[in-house]
């Protein structure tokens, strides 16, 4: 189960400067309104793009999450591509998650992110999922009541969970983190942070290592840091055959890791297959635009990394 949020996100450009029409002298009272030449509308929300990669490689995604009455077309479009969305909830009286961007030719960007149906997280409950009994919770960052939430109902359901706090790790406090990470399976961390973590929670390295089975931390073109009970594997990335977008490349990671575990797989070829999903993602110009078969990812997959055969079961799905 995927609890991150569900949004849209309206990419706009400036052909201009934006510090062209900043006037220090009447800040107090700045009115500004810039005619774009471009915008793109795009998928996205941390929730469908783990799942978009997990149903590509033959994972079964579910996503628990809210949205709004705009959400029609969305929730077609991942059904068709193998994403569960009987777990949402529609908010009929607001719109889904939006975040809105503005970005100049200096790459200065001015954004506002409207949470909409977000703020009603806290409403979808795993207690409410009464379909095929769930088997990991990925506790993602969307509203920070509904992840404290989720964090409670998995402890008491006795269902392992991976907590994934990310954007959110500044909004949480140090208490929060520390019983996210207290009660999880796995932590998934980038470097910067891990390092937040380590000073609010006031967890160590070892104290994390102590507390979950797996501990991920993702360390962008440095690769990642597999930690188990037992063993660390340090994971290299997979170099991209272009770098058009980093946005949502974490999240394909994160895919690509969490359809290894549903395999089974060990956790130094979980970690390879995330390296694999997260090249695919920066190569295009948006979180969902990747595609490819699983055959052609096994493919790709064998020229830097040894799976002994072990992705073969990929294609069994």
């Amino acid at each position: 189960a995927l609890t991150g949020s569900i949004a849209y996100d309206y990419l706009m450009s400036f052909p201009g400067h934006f510090k062209d029409h900043i006037l220090e002298d009447k800040l107090e009272s700045i009115s500004l309104s810039f005619l774009v030449n471009k915008m793109v509308k795009r998928r996205g929300g941390i929730g469908p793009n783990i799942g978009y990669t997990m149903a590509f490689l033959g994972g079964d995604p579910v996503l628990l999450s809210t949205v709004g009455q705009d959400f029609g077309e969305y929730r077609s479009w991942l059904e068709a591509q193998g994403v569960d969305t009987r777990g949402v909830k529609v908010i009929p009286e607001d719109f889904t998650a939006s975040f809105f961007a503005t970005t100049d030719k200096d790459n200065c960007q001015i954004a506002s992110f409207y949470p909409g149906a977000m703020s009603h997280a806290s409403e979808v409950t795993l207690d409410s999922w009464t379909a095929d009994p769930l088997d990991l919770v990925v506790i993602s960052p969307t509203d920070p009541e509904a992840m404290n939430l989720y964090i409670d109902e998995a402890q008491r359901l006795g269902i392992p969970y991976v907590y994934d706090p990310s954007q959110q790790t500044v909004r949480l406090t140090g208490d929060e983190l520390r019983r996210g990470v207290e009660g999880a399976y796995a932590l998934f961390l980038n470097d910067y942070e891990f390092c937040l973590v380590e000073k609010h929670a006031e967890l160590s390295l070892q104290d994390m290592k102590d507390r979950v089975e797996i501990l991920v931390i993702t360390k962008g073109e440095q690769g990642s840091l597999v930690i188990s009970q037992d063993a660390e594997y340090e994971i290299p990335v997979v170099q991209p055959d272009a770098i058009i977008d980093p946005t949502g490349v974490g999240d394909a990671f994160r895919g690509g890791f969490l359809t290894g575990l549903h395999y089974d797989f060990d956790l130094k070829l979980c970690g390879e297959m995330g390296s694999l999903a997260a090249a695919y993602c920066l190569e295009t110009d948006a979180p969902q635009s990747h595609s490819y078969t699983r055959s052609e990812y096994i493919q790709r997959f064998r020229k830097h990394f040894d799976d002994q055969g072990k992705l073969d079961k990929l294609l069994s799905r």
